[in-house]
């Protein structure tokens, strides 16, 4: 067993993990953060994206112990310090971009880290850059919308596909 300490969502934790635990694995099952979610195994789905210092991590990619001593956010550290939805969220509440809910995690996840980086993605950078992300149930139109609108810029000429 190897001990692990991170801050994660702005605490501190430590818990000890055999060598081959997927940081996916410590944080739902150790952590109980199980907003991140497991969708495919094979890193093609996007549903476990967290960052890891800073950066969009797909965490079924990542052993914990590779975590160590790393600031680690998930889905349940990204509301606003009050609680509410941060912009992101609620542009995905306010433009549809979430059905049956299983990709949102990870599609929010993604969407802080690509706007960190692009802060006024185009239509077309969003939907590459979404590309390692799966939603079987909506389509993306709407994700994108939610994406663009986060980003403060106007989704209207937007057209459906």
């Amino acid at each position: 067993m190897t001990q692990v300490s991170m801050t994660l969502n702005g605490k501190a934790v430590t818990g000890d993990v055999e060598g081959r635990t997927l940081l996916v694995d410590f944080l739902r099952e150790d952590l109980r953060m199980t907003g991140t979610h497991v969708g495919c195994d094979t890193s093609q789905c996007g549903a476990c994206v967290v960052h890891v210092n800073g950066e969009a991590v797909k965490s079924c990619t990542m052993f914990a112990a590779e975590a160590e001593g790393a600031e680690v956010a998930t889905i349940e550290g990204a509301a606003n310090a009050d609680g509410s939805l941060n912009v992101i969220q609620q542009a995905f509440q306010d433009h549809h971009g979430l059905q049956c809910g299983f990709c949102t995690p990870g599609m929010v996840m993604s969407a802080a880290a690509l706007l960190k980086d692009n802060p006024k993605p185009t239509e077309a950078e969003v939907r590459t850059y979404l590309e390692g992300n799966i939603c079987r149930c909506t389509g993306y139109h709407n994700i994108v919308k939610a994406i663009m609108a986060a980003s403060g810029q106007d989704v209207s000429a937007i057209a459906a596909e």
